[in-house]
């Protein structure tokens, strides 16, 4: 199902920017299927998109290390308060066979610049339980009637990270594709987690050097920061604790008390995730992909809380060369740009 124009599309509230501090903030409202609001915090206010938050490269002076061999409820109508009414879908018939096929195995999200509410109900009348980026794929599991939106009622039930999730068919369209398989690197974020690239590759405050291809995620204190592939736990930092001088931020005299992980993949390649409020994995730990490695805070050099994140050579320390990575659930080329919201699927 084509995703139809919308007259109602003061709904959906295109985010800009990036918030001061490194936290994602939105104006959203309750009744909407677009929701932009990573952090999941109903208080939201305005993006000020002249605010960015940049992390410099740092260096820990103490590190552990494992080497290697290898490199409104009122407009609700039609909904059964028993749950939700399945309606039939249209299936056709394949071939000779006459079995049935399914015409809407998966749905394709269509919201340029945002993201689309997840709901626990066919309806807006209650808070999201999750977000989903512009062109992720997902599976329907049904098709039901819900809350009609300007002559609409159609909402789908969708897999995902959540008991149950509905979402409103006008910013979705049917398709036979496929998501990203398991191969590759994925984006260091729970599965259906959405926020805002803040510095990308050779980013002109501290991006360049050795963190010439790492990248900056807007996320709020204590975000969950996972694995981008299997890997085992290579070296880490994890000193700098609450009261301590560099542990809410500061300028580059703070750049040795980074908290950090790095992962060794089998590729022969490694990853890092740094300014870690707290550090979730132990040394030669083996960490599956989407694992949760650690929590995102503001330690060493950095003016707020976000994640620095890179792929890199294995050198046998905590900061290495970054070198290019290809990201399988971003959309296009599958490397973010400053400024671009990316939603997770990696998903175990």
């Amino acid at each position: 199902m084509l995703a139809r124009p919308r007259n109602w599309l003061a709904l959906v509230v295109l985010t800009s920017g990036c918030a001061s501090g490194g936290e994602p903030e939105a104006t959203d409202s309750l009744t909407s299927p677009v929701f932009t609001n990573p952090s999941g915090d109903e208080s939201t206010t305005d993006v000020d998109p002249g605010a960015t938050t940049t992390t410099g490269e740092p260096e820990p002076t103490t590190t552990a290390t494992v080497t290697s061999d290898t490199d409104d409820p009122a407009t609700t109508t039609s909904v059964d308060p028993t749950g939700p009414q399945t309606t039939g879908p249209d299936l056709t018939t394949s071939g000779t066979t006459g079995e049935p096929v399914d015409p809407c195995p998966r749905v394709l999200t269509v919201v340029p610049g945002d993201v689309l509410n997840v709901r626990p109900t066919p309806s807006t009348a209650m808070a999201p339980v999750g977000t989903l980026g512009d062109g992720v794929i997902v599976d329907v599991l049904a098709i039901v009637q819900g809350e009609l939106i300007d002559g609409d009622d159609t909402w789908y039930q969708i897999a995902g990270n959540w008991p149950e999730g509905y979402v409103f068919g006008g910013f979705v369209e049917c398709t036979q594709d496929e998501p990203p398989g398991d191969d590759g690197f994925f984006l260091p974020l729970e599965c259906g987690t959405s926020t805002t690239i803040t510095q990308g590759n050779n980013g002109d405050f501290s991006h360049m050097g050795n963190s010439a291809y790492a990248f900056d995620f807007s996320l709020a204190m204590g975000t969950p920061l996972v694995a981008i592939a299997d890997g085992t736990v290579s070296s880490l930092y994890a000193d700098v604790k609450p009261g301590d001088p560099c542990y809410d931020g500061g300028g580059q005299e703070c750049n040795p008390y980074t908290n950090y992980v790095t992962l060794l993949h089998g590729d022969g390649t490694g990853s890092v995730y740094a300014h870690l409020s707290a550090v979730q994995v132990s040394l030669g730990q083996v960490v599956p992909r989407g694992t949760v490695v650690g929590l995102t805070g503001s330690t060493g050099w950095s003016t707020g809380p976000h994640a620095h994140v890179a792929r890199q050579e294995n050198c046998g320390s905590g900061f290495c060369q970054s070198i290019p990575v290809v990201f399988a659930d971003v959309p296009g080329d599958g490397v973010p740009d400053t400024g671009e919201m990316v939603t997770s699927q990696n998903c175990p």
